[in-house]
């Protein structure tokens, strides 16, 4: 079954996709993009371009046609919802987790078990990442936001865009960071010796991240990462550039046996709910394997 709706252009001239998300926020502007990639958008009955301006008078006819089902597997793998109404789920990702499909981990991943939990949620934002609008690395737990809709998908997006959106982080790391409260100003992108890792470069992207120490151990801090922007593994490479490497991290300092994984869990998530605009704030208390590593004798 696909839903059909026709516009009518007016004077005002804008990009086709942008024409139509402002028509029709209920559909994100990725949707509509795609939308128009797949022949679904016609002007005056002819396939268009996302860039193309229509001119007054026109017509403007969208076909959205029913959710497709998606090349990636439902599981029922369980999940610890922290929250959830009609527009969002925000979920307490574990450690070991990835969150959507990559090469190595085609499956097991948050994807596929959102797919299982939330049956029209193929369309959502990309069918490889259905309603994921950021991301956790796969060794670092904690909050994480879904949208289930369109109209949320392009709320919370809009939001993550403004940097309304704030989150907190929770990082154990090597030494005491000084002074004991600071941003690091420093841009991110991808490093010239191993394109596997990120790394702090002159050309790279403008990164910022505000931290403090919360709690002092022996050879070891507890931080508070805020990440103002986003970039890949931003906190875990801003955090080693100034020698004080997250514990555990065998990518930007080294590895932790008796931890297995990276200490870093992102721990608040304050956001606004797309249906009504009142800020959120969600909370996640550190996993038992990062509580037990605290009172472990390397520390104390």
């Amino acid at each position: 079954m696909t839903d059909a709706f026709i516009l009518t252009v007016d004077a005002t001239r804008e990009r086709l996709d942008l024409f139509v998300t402002r028509r029709r926020p209920e559909l994100s502007r990725a949707r509509v993009q795609r939308l128009i990639e797949e022949g679904h958008v016609t002007v005056d009955g002819a396939p268009a371009k996302s860039s193309l301006k229509p001119e007054a008078g026109q017509t403007v006819r969208v076909e959205v046609p029913e959710a497709t089902t998606s090349y990636l597997e439902a599981q029922a793998i369980p999940l610890k919802v922290v929250y959830e109404d009609q527009d969002i789920l925000v979920v307490d990702k574990p450690a070991g987790m990835t969150v959507h499909p990559a090469p190595g981990h085609k499956a097991g991943t948050l994807a596929n078990a959102l797919l299982a939990r939330i049956h029209d949620l193929q369309d959502i934002g990309g069918r490889l990442r259905p309603g994921i609008v950021h991301r956790l690395d796969k060794d670092t737990s904690g909050l994480l936001v879904v949208a289930k809709n369109d109209a949320a998908f392009a709320s919370l997006t809009a939001q993550f865009k403004a940097r309304h959106v704030h989150k907190t982080y929770l990082a154990l790391v090597q030494g005491t960071p000084h002074p004991k409260e600071a941003s690091i100003e420093a841009p991110v992108g991808r490093s010239r010796r191993d394109r596997k890792r990120m790394a702090v470069v002159e050309d790279g992207r403008p990164s910022v991240t505000h931290y403090r120490v919360v709690r002092g151990f022996r050879g070891y801090a507890m931080v508070e990462a805020m990440p103002v922007t986003g970039r890949t593994h931003q906190i875990r490479v801003h955090l080693a550039s100034i020698g004080h490497p997250v514990v555990g991290d065998a990518t930007y300092g080294k590895a932790e046996p008796k931890l297995g994984r990276q200490f870093l869990h992102a721990a608040r998530l304050e956001l606004a709910l797309p249906s009504t605009g009142r800020m959120v704030e969600f909370a996640s208390p550190l996993p038992p394997q990062l509580e037990a590593f605290l009172e472990g004798p390397e520390l104390l």
